[in-house]
C-alpha cells in the first residue's frame, strides 16, 4: 500500500497542515507509516515536528484543538482532532543515556531524529507532500521482514535496555522466521541490563510479545538465549505455549503467560510480584492453576460429569482456562476435536448453582454452628456426586441424607 494513503485521514491532515506553516515542518513517523506499508491496522498516530511544544500548543489552540501536555519534558503534546488523539513530539537528539532514561535536546533535523530511534522499520517518516523519507534502509528491511537495529546494535541497547525486549517484540510482530543475527547477538550479550528496568516496563513488552503472531517461536528463541527464564524468575515452557496457541486461545496474553510460566498456584504469586499483575489478573491465574491441578496427567478431556464439576468449582473462565492448559500439557496435538468439544461444553452449559443453603438444613431441625457447616459440606459433595440434580425428589433425598449424617442431637441443639 502507498504510505501517502495515510494523508487521507482528516484529523491527521488537519494537524500536519497547522504545523507546516511559518518555517516549521511536521511528518507522520513510526508505526503508522510502517503499518500502512505492511497493510496492517494502525493503532496510534505519531507526528514529529520542528516546532517546540509551546508553539505546538499555541497553534492547536488557535485552530480550536484540544492540547494535552502528556510528555512535555520530552517534547510530546497530545492533540485531539476529529475525536482522535495524535501524539506530536518535537524533533530530538540524545544528550545522555543511562540504559533507562535519556537526557534530550530539541532539534530541527529529521535525519538526526531518525537515526536515534531503535529499528530501521520504525524510522520512516511521511511528509504532508506525500514524500516517504527513509534514512536507515527501513523500506528494504520491511520488504525482507527483517527487524534490524539502527547503527551498532549493542550501543542502541545500552541507551535503553528495554530495547532487548522490543527487539523480540517487533520480531514476533513483523519479522520473518529468522531473527536478525546481529540484533539477537546484541540482545544476548546485553541481557543483564534487563535487571535495571521497572516491572511495569517489562510487563508491557512481555505481554506485547505474547500477543504477537510469532509469539511461540520467538519465546522459544528467548528461552534458548537465556533471557526468558531469568526474566520470569523461573522455568519457561515455550513448547507448552506453542501447543496452547496451536489449540486456539483467542490471542489471550494472560493465558499465554500461564502456559509459559504457570504450573502450580505458587507460580502465580511469583509472577504477580515480578510483573505487577493486577488483582483480577492474579485471581484469574490462581483459579486456572487450582483447576488445572484437578486435570493433571490427562491425555484426553474429562467426562461430562467431571466437566460439570470443573465448571461448578472453577467457574466458566477458570474451566475454559484450565482445559486449554490441560490440552497444552497433554501433548495431544493430533486429537483436538474432543478437547474442543469439552471447551464448547463448559462455554455453553449453564454454571451449576448449589440449590441448597443453610436455611434448608435449619428448617430440618439442625442448629446453627459447626455441625450445620459440616452438614452443608456433605450436602454439596453428595449433590456433585449425584450429577448436580435439580428435581425436587432428588434434592429432598439429598437433604435427608445430609441431615442424618450431621452431628448427634446434643450438638444439634447446642446454641
Amino acid at each position: 500500500m502507498n504510505a501517502a494513503a495515510l494523508l487521507g485521514h482528516p484529523g491527521l491532515r488537519q494537524i500536519l497542515e497547522l504545523l507546516n506553516e511559518n518555517g516549521e515542518e511536521a511528518r507522520v513517523v513510526g508505526g503508522a507509516v510502517r503499518n500502512t506499508l505492511l497493510g496492517e491496522p494502525i493503532h496510534e498516530y505519531d507526528i514529529a515536528t520542528t516546532a517546540v511544544p509551546d508553539a505546538v500548543i499555541a497553534r492547536a489552540k488557535k485552530a480550536g484543538l484540544r492540547a494535552i501536555p502528556t510528555g512535555i519534558a520530552h517534547g510530546t503534546v497530545t492533540l485531539i482532532a476529529q475525536g482522535m488523539p495524535f501524539e506530536v513530539t518535537t524533533l530530538r537528539e540524545d544528550v545522555e543515556t543511562d540504559g533507562r532514561h535519556a537526557v534530550i535536546r530539541f532539534g530541527r533535523d529529521f535525519a538526526a531524529d531518525a537515526v536515534r530511534r531503535d529499528f530501521t522499520i520504525n524510522a520512516l517518516s511521511l511528509g504532508l507532500d506525500g514524500e516517504l523519507h527513509d534514512y536507515t534502509g527501513g523500506i528494504a528491511d520491511l520488504t525482507a521482514r527483517r527487524v534490524r537495529f539502527i547503527g551498532d546494535a549493542r550501543q542502541r541497547i545500552r541507551e535503553d535496555y528495554l530495547r532487548v525486549l522490543r527487539f523480540f517484540r517487533f520480531s514476533a510482530a513483523y519479522g520473518g522466521p529468522a531473527l536478525d543475527r546481529e540484533g539477537l547477538g546484541a540482545a544476548i550479550a546485553e541481557r543483564a541490563g534487563l535487571a535495571i528496568l521497572s516491572a511495569e516496563r517489562v510487563r508491557q513488552e512481555l505481554f506485547k510479545i505474547l500477543a504477537a503472531p510469532r509469539a511461540a517461536s520467538v519465546a522459544a528463541i528467548m528461552s534458548e538465549a537465556g533471557i526468558l527464564g531469568p526474566l520470569l524468575h523461573g522455568v519457561a515452557r515455550p513448547a507448552r505455549l506453542a501447543r496452547l496457541i496451536a489449540f486456539g486461545d483467542d490471542v489471550d496474553p494472560l493465558l499465554r503467560l500461564a502456559a509459559l510460566a504457570v504450573a502450580i498456584p505458587e507460580d502465580v504469586l511469583r509472577l504477580r510480584d515480578i510483573l505487577r499483575l493486577s488483582n483480577p489478573e492474579t485471581a484469574r491465574l490462581e483459579r486456572a492453576a487450582r483447576a488445572l491441578a484437578t486435570l493433571h496427567g490427562l491425555s484426553a478431556p474429562p467426562s461430562l460429569g467431571d466437566l460439570r464439576r470443573l465448571l461448578f468449582e472453577a467457574g466458566r473462565q477458570g474451566a475454559r482456562d484450565a482445559l486449554r492448559l490441560a490440552f497444552a500439557d497433554s501433548g495431544a496435538e493430533m486429537d483436538k476435536s474432543r478437547w474442543h468439544a469439552a471447551l464448547r461444553f463448559v462455554t455453553d452449559t449453564p454454571e451449576p448453582r448449589l440449590p441448597f443453603s443453610g436455611a434448608d438444613l435449619l428448617a430440618r431441625g439442625l442448629a446453627p454452628g459447626r455441625g450445620l457447616g459440616e452438614a452443608l459440606k456433605i450436602l454439596q459433595a453428595n449433590w456433585i456426586r449425584a450429577g448436580f440434580p435439580q428435581d425436587p425428589r432428588s434434592l429432598a433425598a439429598l437433604l435427608d441424607d445430609a441431615t442424618q449424617a450431621a452431628p448427634g442431637p446434643a450438638e444439634k441443639s447446642d446454641r
